[in-house]
């Protein structure tokens, strides 16, 4: 429609109770301040001239003839190349507001939407060249101006590129399109809108008795999401349906696409209308699923957040742009999901200034329209859509997976914290014996510096999500001064004499808590060797007399620090991650093929010593330390926080034989 009418929001012309202004465009368009909303009443749904199309054959692209601006451009569209990937975390839902002035009555003129479709079908064609996986368009109602039926004629011609082209997409009634609420029965919208072409698009699923409201499905980022498709006045029956369709699907997140619910002031703060309180009250609120409500109708942009009965986040969006220069200009906004990051990033842009642009035919109007980047236009929502969804749609948890699985051939050494452990929070006796789970006899030992409290080192049935055992050791290690509990493998251990001349791959899981601090707790290890380079005989540029010989730990900042000696170097082999943050679990794996290390944090690939070949690792037959670290052979920093699952085995795996895998 309109320019907003709401709670404080600026307002147009007076409505009727059809929500139809007497005034016509024509009166916006003379007066040059305020828009008009609609046809009068009389001529909304019929008797209205016919329309004459602009630019001759319709068939011309934007740069072949004198006036790009006259020209229709339709073109062939490929049947069936619409393949956007299901199960890539990155997806894209675009959204089209109110196209009412490109088709109006004799003013014809689908050249802006034409080139939005084009955008939507065609990655190669996009900025950048880069393909945003666009995964459903969806039209806020108001195709038309006067809702004539040839005003749809011409609008079914550029909506058959998306059908060609097998496309998923909704559209909507706006109060332009029809009157009255959703069982008005017949009109022109519904001739061209209605469920016999919906059904036709990927995704359909159901559509209300009277043919205005539809329901879609689509799949993105490994899952199913719905979006309701909902006419600009829903009736009792249309509420009930609406209600019955959510509770049919139990377990999808919910988009609603409708023409008014939402109005904003010019600072882009967003108020329910009436009817958006209707909305709100009748189906919005009581559906933990709906997440994300977008409409059209009103002017300026902005949006909202309001609280649902299950006490989570709504985001209510209002997209229209009908007021700004060329009608919109086809303006579309794009919701671009990323579940890795747990964002939604939204841009707002016109293709067809884009191409026009590309032609050389961009007016310093148009110019300005191109993207915009304010704050209500140009933005990213966080969003963690794992809690969000939990409510109704929870990730079951990981089950523990028995040790057995966990030993890999040549796996060498596997320390979990899962069996013949004590209470969670109780403390580590002095007399523990964790046992290797391999059976090699590479156990582990309490070792307490002299001087630390009670419960320096305790259980917890805290861990990864990922790990294969669903327990850990909590350690209250410090420095400066050294106090805490570790963990120790026993002086025949096999492993302590181990070379790993073929290769290695050491794995743990850890966290820090809130209050660990780089001062006291900084360079500490989850995972040590005993002795140190000078003892090793190492005293090359690299070397540091006094460190041990191979060390899995965090620097004052908090970054994972590999530095080992290798067999064949006369220093140390270094690689460091990014910044970690607390009160999150990690999983850090170093693998080795006898030649290159390689550092990796949750899988991902972070450093590497790609220049400086490096076999084997240094031992003096001295004593693994978990949670120990020394400096000239003594302890001086002992770990703070809770480390997980720990393997270690004579060969380089990929991560997806990682214990996180």
């Amino acid at each position: 429609m309109d320019s907003s009418a709401v709670n404080g929001c600026p307002r147009t012309a007076d409505l009727d109770g059809d929500g139809i202004a007497a005034s016509s465009r024509r009166t916006f368009l003379n007066r040059a301040g305020v828009l008009g909303v609609g046809a009068a009443a009389a001529g909304v749904l019929g008797g209205a001239p016919a329309y004459a199309a602009v630019g001759g054959s319709g068939r011309s692209r934007v740069g072949d003839d004198d006036d790009p601006y006259g020209q229709t451009t339709m073109s062939p569209t490929a049947r069936g190349k619409w393949d956007p990937d299901p199960d890539n975390p990155r997806f894209t839902v675009v959204v089209m507001p109110d196209t009412q002035y490109m088709f109006d009555q004799d003013r014809i003129h689908p050249v802006p939407m034409e080139a939005s479709f084009r955008y939507v079908l065609d990655p190669a064609g996009r900025a950048g060249g880069n393909d945003e996986n666009i995964v459903f368009l969806a039209h806020l109602g108001d195709v038309t101006q006067n809702g004539l039926a040839e005003e749809y004629a011409a609008a079914t011609k550029v909506f058959d590129m998306l059908d060609r082209a097998g496309a998923s997409y909704g559209v909507l009634a706006g109060n332009h399109d029809v009157r009255d609420d959703d069982q008005r029965g017949a009109t022109p919208y519904l001739d061209t809108f209605g469920p016999a072409r919906a059904r036709r698009t990927p995704g359909y699923h159901s559509s209300s008795p009277d043919g205005y409201n539809t329901a879609h499905v689509f799949k993105a980022g490994g899952r199913k999401w719905m979006l309701l498709s909902l006419d600009w006045r829903l009736s009792a029956k249309g509420f009930a349906w609406a209600n019955a369709v959510i509770a049919a699907n139990p377990t999808l997140p919910v988009i609603v696409t409708t023409h008014e619910i939402v109005g904003s002031d010019e600072d882009g703060a967003a108020e329910l209308s009436s009817y958006g309180q209707q909305l709100w009250d009748g189906l919005i609120k009581d559906n933990d699923q709906i997440f994300l409500t977008l409409n059209g109708h009103y002017w300026p942009p902005g949006s909202t957040v309001l609280k649902n009965s299950a006490g989570n986040d709504v985001h209510l969006h209002i997209t229209n742009y009908q007021d700004r220069y060329y009608g919109g200009a086809g303006m579309i906004r794009s919701y671009r999901f990323d579940l890795d990051r747990g964002m939604i990033d939204v841009a707002t842009f016109s293709p067809w200034i884009r191409e026009l642009a590309a032609d050389g035919e961009l007016n310093a109007l148009a110019a300005r329209e191109l993207e915009l980047t304010s704050k209500v236009d140009y933005f990213s929502m966080a969003i963690d859509f794992e809690k969000r969804f939990a409510g109704f749609a929870p990730v079951p948890p990981r089950r523990s997976r028995p040790a057995r699985r966990m030993l890999l051939p040549g796996t060498l050494a596997y320390w979990r914290f899962d069996e013949g452990g004590g209470t969670a929070g109780g403390a580590v006796a002095a007399d523990t014996v964790v046992k290797d789970r391999t059976g090699h006899g590479n156990d582990l030992v309490l070792k307490t510096v002299p001087g630390t409290p009670a419960h320096a080192l305790t259980w917890t049935g805290d861990h990864h999500p990922d790990q294969p055992a669903h327990a850990g050791l909590v350690f209250a290690g410090q420095g400066n001064p050294v106090s805490g509990a570790y963990l120790q493998t026993v002086d025949r251990a096999p492993i302590n004499r181990e070379t790993f001349a073929r290769g290695y791959t050491f794995e743990v899981f850890f966290k820090v808590p809130a209050d660990w601090d780089g001062g006291r707790n900084g360079w500490s290890s989850m995972l040590s060797r005993a002795g140190t380079a000078a003892q090793a005989g190492k005293n090359g540029p690299s070397a540091t007399a006094d460190e041990p010989v191979l060390t899995v730990s965090l620097s004052s900042s908090i970054e994972l620090q590999w530095n080992a000696y290798p067999l064949n170097q006369n220093g140390a082999t270094t690689a460091w991650s990014h910044l970690l943050q607390q009160e999150e679990w990690w999983h850090v794996a170093v693998a080795n093929d006898g030649r290159i290390s390689k550092l990796y944090v949750n899988g991902c690939e972070e450093g590497r010593n790609p220049t400086s070949t490096a076999i084997g690792l240094t031992t003096l037959n001295m004593p693994f330390l978990l949670g120990g670290y020394q400096w000239a052979g003594a302890v001086s920093q002992v770990f703070h926080g809770t480390i997980g699952d720990v393997r270690i085995t004579d060969r380089a795996l990929k991560p997806g034989q990682f214990m996180n895998a």
